[in-house]
């Protein structure tokens, strides 16, 4: 099952993680507010789906909403969304092969709309 995370991050802040089953698929930087953290899951949900898929060791380009393939200097591959603005909203682990990044970006395109948000900073 495909779940939003909100957590506590250190000072004080919050972060936001997209799940499958128990394994975290991406995440955000830290956030000063909870409801920062809440409002970059919503652009996923909203944006992701429509977003384009742009591979940066092509050297292709893109604006608006777009997932981007990274290559890091060990020539592993991960996967960055970013903001109509250009700002990171979250990103993956690096995964050996490209094919795993690109899997990583459907299954959010795909997954991301209709799954819950479990807010883990609230006490029972």
């Amino acid at each position: 099952m495909h779940t939003f995370k909100i957590l506590k991050a250190a000072g004080g802040q919050f972060r936001a993680q997209f799940l499958y089953n128990a394994e975290v698929m991406v995440w955000s930087e830290n956030y000063a507010s909870k409801v920062s953290a809440r409002n970059c899951i919503d652009s996923i949900k909203t944006n992701a789906p429509g977003a384009s898929t742009i591979d940066l060791t092509k050297d292709e380009t893109g604006s608006g909403y777009r997932f981007e393939i990274v290559e890091n200097k060990g020539g592993q591959h991960f996967v960055r969304f970013r903001a109509a603005n250009g700002e990171p909203l979250v990103q993956s682990e690096a995964y050996a092969a490209k094919a795993s990044a690109k899997t990583c970006i459907e299954s959010i395109k795909k997954n991301a709309p209709g799954a819950p948000v479990v807010d883990e900073t609230v006490t029972a």
